[in-house]
């Protein structure tokens, strides 16, 4: 019997461990978070992930959640800020309702490097992306 819950025992950890989800550590380049921390000094919760061949970071910055994304050499790429859903433009909440006849779950302003600006709203798990005038540009897996 001792043996039976040893085997069992053993199984049930082996199974256990085969079933985690394994988290990559990102390797963050210094060039990109030295820039990071001169933009934002006072960012908190912090988290790193790969965005293709550049890195996103997450983070608070004073009441406001945003996300910025870096090359490798430390340039800024794009900064994302979470907005209200009531803030974007009229077109995006239009096209959302004949498109997708939901409401809109998250809302952000992104600004490219180039100063460029566009918007994020996330919609049943998709990202759709905005020009300033909210013009439809694409839909992305979120």
């Amino acid at each position: 019997m001792k043996k039976y819950f040893l085997v069992s025992g053993i199984l049930l950890i082996t199974a256990t461990s085969f079933c985690q989800e394994k988290k990559e550590r990102v390797e963050i380049p210094s060039a990109a978070e030295v820039a990071f921390k001169k933009s934002y000094p006072a960012a908190t919760k912090t988290k790193w992930s790969k965005e293709g061949s550049d890195f996103e970071v997450n983070f608070i910055n004073g009441k406001n959640e945003m996300a910025a994304v870096y090359s490798s050499n430390g340039e800024l790429k794009e900064t994302e800020i979470e907005i209200e859903p009531t803030a974007l433009p009229a077109g995006v909440t239009t096209y959302v309702k004949e498109h997708y006849k939901t409401t809109i779950k998250e809302a952000a302003k992104i600004t490219k490097a180039n100063g460029e600006i566009n918007y994020e709203a996330e919609v049943n798990k998709k990202d759709l992306l905005f020009d300033k005038n909210g013009k439809f540009i694409k839909e992305q897996k979120d």
